[in-house]
């Protein structure tokens, strides 16, 4: 069917919080008939299904979801925090602490009364060295059978379902272990490794909370409410969702804007970090837009709202980051196919550890039945599955904050394999409004009466280079004269009276047409054209009044910016425009890029991308996100700069600059290198870790506490690994 004819559903899963619920939803909700698409956010619990209305019902999916032996919720987008779409009570908030307390406070209790009944605190702690001769008074064993049922209430239900579907997972695994010993008498044993477990989970929910919070953060800043201002002057105090497009709102000196929208009156700054992450604040008057979550800083306006609080650049930028999570990065589908095949693996050894020493070699069965249950307990997944999507959400929330948007997990890694990164000139290198850069007054004429003549024969034109010298005049203060009978001479100039006299102005062409040209004005603007300027003439009747040179400047940060991606480690710089060859020779000198191309067509810039990624292999083209799209579609990755109030750029590009800092883009390698290079650290010492651990256990050298203590510790240490990514921001 047609993809429009698709609906799109996101659901809270309750108790979805590891790979192993992810492959219980795909097994059940995957294989109801008309689902398209399935994609999981287990760090915020979410599900996101993609499916034909007709075949398949909400209620078939709240069906399937119970059979994975989970439950469904629809998920609401704003709400108090990200990730609580659904009130809940409060057992369900802090039940999992309350039965954890439960479970270490009667192992303690049980301990005191073992010691009592044997008058020995030390064997109550450490058992005879044969396990199969070691025995427990009734009392504390039933103690000890109760802190195994409270560390163990909310695990067993998931390994009952991971039984009864042939999945084994980490809860099967700790309820297997924890059976086990309690089997051979470890009864301390067993109630300590429930215990451990049930704070190794509650922990890393804690950890993961942590960078839910920071995604939440984004949401609190916009303020709840709005001032606005009625057509009689009234002040009224609304909901920002109750707030329309058209509306005048008030913003007094220290609050948040509210909405989006342009200022209507008043002047003042802003502090617009939180959006684009630039640490000055940009000056505001009317006519320039103002964005909701940014902060005013000392004169109070009044801005007319553009955009409905669901529309606004920051409500679309949270979507994004939440939606980027489900977007999963290729270290973290690579984790999910080795855990797949490594749980089974692990249980297979485990069996093989209890049964070859006994029956190959005579040894006891018990102790090397203990080892297996030590190989089981230091085999859980989870330490490898969580730690890189908390790395990755880490690394997008951290981009976000700093002003760079990035699409999703692949999108965030993509950067770190880049080699080459290509740049379109105009708008992304230069500032992309034409600049007055030289003015040359000639024949006894002033700086101040050239401009005047300009101005007065540009005022009347939108042209661009036209504007600039307008601009120009203003800024230095010049009131343009009065001229009549224009008339525009396309492609050349304009001409018009001025003061009775007829004055001219025009292109370097048009001043060679006019017949003023001498060797000496021909010198002059060959030198000017030659420093990448495009020179505009104005002449009377008598002779050339002045030449004034005009050109996109080149934005201050340039050089640096793509010195330190040379840095980063990035092997070729390059510039694709479609100006002329001494524009574009001005521009690359100036920036320090490797190579240029010019006089480039929009299907020049494509051909030209499309043999970067043939040569080099993964290549980002960094553009305004719409002139530049068909380009940005054809490298490895597309770089929107100066997205804020560019729909179309925070749409289509894979990433989008939030501001105009080209000193993002090597940030952006940075971050992304960190990112991996984070995720790969999570990897190798979790798998080194269990590594040891297993060796440990086939050599009879391991105890089940040290193996749940190490999980527990590689579980919070990759994470809190992952989170200091949080930290990063763009310099």
């Amino acid at each position: 069917m047609e993809a429009n004819d698709l609906k799109r559903l996101d659901y809270r899963i309750e108790g979805l919080d590891c790979a192993e619920e992810v492959a219980a939803l795909r097994k059940t909700v995957g294989a109801l008939p008309g689902i398209s698409r399935l994609d999981f956010d287990v760090l915020n619990a979410k599900m996101r299904v993609e499916l034909d209305p007709e075949v398949t019902t909400e209620q078939d999916i709240h069906s399937a979801v119970r059979r994975a032996g989970l439950r469904a919720f629809p998920w609401r987008p704003i709400c108090d925090s990200a990730v609580c779409p659904v009130e809940e009570s409060a057992w369900r908030k802090h039940g999992r602490l309350v039965m954890c307390a439960a479970s270490g406070a009667l192992i303690l209790v049980a301990i005191v009364i073992q010691a009592l009944y044997t008058g020995d605190v030390i064997s109550s702690l450490w058992p005879a060295a044969d396990i199969s001769l070691h025995t427990i008074p009734l009392a504390p064993l039933l103690i000890y059978a109760a802190a195994i049922l409270t560390g163990i209430w909310y695990v067993a239900p998931k390994a009952w379902l991971s039984l009864r579907n042939l999945r084994p997972d980490m809860n099967l695994l700790m309820v297997i272990a924890v059976a086990g010993a309690a089997f051979i008498g470890q009864w301390l044993e067993a109630a300590t490794v429930t215990f451990l477990f049930a704070l190794a989970l509650m922990l890393e929910s804690w950890s993961v909370d942590r960078a839910r919070r920071a995604i939440s953060a984004l949401m609190e800043l916009t303020p709840p409410t709005a001032r606005c201002i009625g057509a009689d002057g009234v002040i009224e105090v609304k909901q920002v969702e109750q707030v329309g497009p058209g509306t005048v709102v008030e913003v007094r000196p220290g609050e948040r804007v509210p909405l989006d929208g342009v200022v209507a009156r008043g002047t003042t700054s802003i502090n617009q970090a939180p959006i684009t992450g630039e640490s000055a604040p940009v000056p505001k008057a009317i006519g320039d837009e103002v964005y909701a979550g940014t902060i005013n800083n000392e004169g109070a306006f009044e801005f007319e709202v553009t955009k409905a609080a669901h529309d606004t650049t920051l409500a679309r930028i949270i979507r994004l980051v939440e939606d980027a999570q489900s977007r999963r990065a290729p270290s973290e589908q690579w984790v999910e196919k080795f855990a797949r095949y490594y749980t089974p693996a692990v249980v297979a050894l485990a069996v093989l550890v209890a049964i070859i020493p006994p029956l190959a070699f005579g040894a006891l069965w018990v102790p090397w039945f203990y080892q297996a249950l030590v190989i089981l307990v230091i085999a859980c997944p989870c330490a490898l599955v969580i730690a890189t999507p908390v790395s990755i959400v880490a690394g997008l929330t951290s981009a976000a904050h700093a002003g760079v948007l990035i699409k999703g997990g692949a999108f965030l890694e993509a950067p770190a394999h880049l080699r080459v990164v290509a740049l379109d000139k105009t708008g992304t290198l230069t500032y992309g409004q034409p600049e007055v850069q030289q003015i040359v007054p000639l024949n006894e004429h002033t700086t101040a009466e050239l401009l005047a003549r300009a101005a007065a024969l540009e005022t009347h034109s939108a042209h661009p280079l036209a504007m600039a010298i307008v601009q120009r005049a203003e800024a230095e203060g010049v009131e343009p004269l009065h001229a009549e009978e224009f008339h525009a001479i396309e492609g050349k100039g304009a001409e018009a009276i001025i003061n009775g006299r007829p004055f001219w102005i025009g292109s370097h062409r048009f001043m060679h047409e006019k017949g003023c040209e001498t060797p000496q004005f021909h010198n002059m603007a060959l030198q000017l054209e030659g420093a990448g300027h495009t020179v505009v003439a104005v002449g009377n009747d008598r002779h050339v009044c002045g030449l004034i040179s005009v050109s996109d400047g080149v934005r201050d940060q340039a050089y640096e910016a793509i010195r330190k991606l040379k840095e980063a480690g990035i092997d070729r710089v390059v510039m694709l425009t479609g100006d002329h060859e001494q524009t574009a020779q001005v521009v690359a000198d100036q920036t320090g890029v490797n190579e240029y191309r010019a006089n480039l067509l929009p299907e020049d810039k494509v051909a030209a991308v499309e043999k970067l990624v043939e040569k080099h292999g993964q290549v980002a083209m960094v553009g305004d996100g719409v002139n530049d799209a068909p380009a940005m579609a054809v490298a490895t990755m597309g770089i929107a700069m100066g997205a804020v109030g560019t729909d179309a750029a925070i749409e289509t590009a894979d990433i989008a600059l939030m501001s105009d800092d080209l000193m993002k883009l090597p940030w952006l390698v940075r971050h992304s290198r960190a990112t991996l290079t984070t995720i790969k650290q999570n990897i190798w010492f979790a798998l080194a870790v269990k590594t040891v651990f297993m060796v440990l256990a086939v050599s009879g050298l391991a105890t089940l506490w040290m193996a749940i203590a190490a999980d527990t510790g590689v579980s919070l240490l990759v994470i809190f690994n992952s989170l200091r990514l949080l930290r990063r921001r763009a310099n």
